[in-house]
């Protein structure tokens, strides 16, 4: 059995879309502190908007910690931290799109050998432009 890194923190966002770029952004400061991180434990990538070829990826990592927006409703800034089997249970959890490739690349990746644990870091945005919303208020 391969050695796998302990952890892949995944910056999810659309830095061009206001509060949407916060996954991305955070990423960003993780780089600045590079020095501070054991490269053999934790890798820091940027992801974008997202899509599902690289699930790839997934299969070299324990634990897959995807930092990105979460529509909820709260004040603005609150925290959010999820768990796969919430996102798949919670048919009211308003998922971004990033959320719905994140869950199929999941299974894309247990399909091919190994798939990390999930766990989802979010906050609240203020203000979103140019963003599709899987429901309607």
């Amino acid at each position: 059995m391969k050695k796998l890194k302990k952890l892949l923190v995944l910056g999810v966002g659309n830095t061009l879309m206001m509060d949407e770029g916060f996954g991305v952004h955070a990423i960003y400061e993780f780089w600045k502190e590079k020095e501070d991180w054991d490269e053999n434990l934790v890798d820091f990538i940027d992801g974008g908007t997202f899509t599902q070829d690289i699930f790839f990826l997934f299969e070299k990592y324990e634990i897959l910690l995807v930092l990105d927006i979460v529509r909820a409703g709260k004040k603005p800034g609150t925290i959010y931290r999820l768990l796969e089997n919430e996102l798949r249970r919670d048919k009211k959890q308003p998922l971004s799109l990033h959320d719905i490739d994140l869950l199929d690349s999941l299974d894309m990746a247990a399909m091919v050998g190994h798939k990390p644990e999930l766990i989802v870091l979010g906050i609240e945005p203020k203000k979103l432009i140019g963003v599709l919303s899987l429901h309607q208020h």
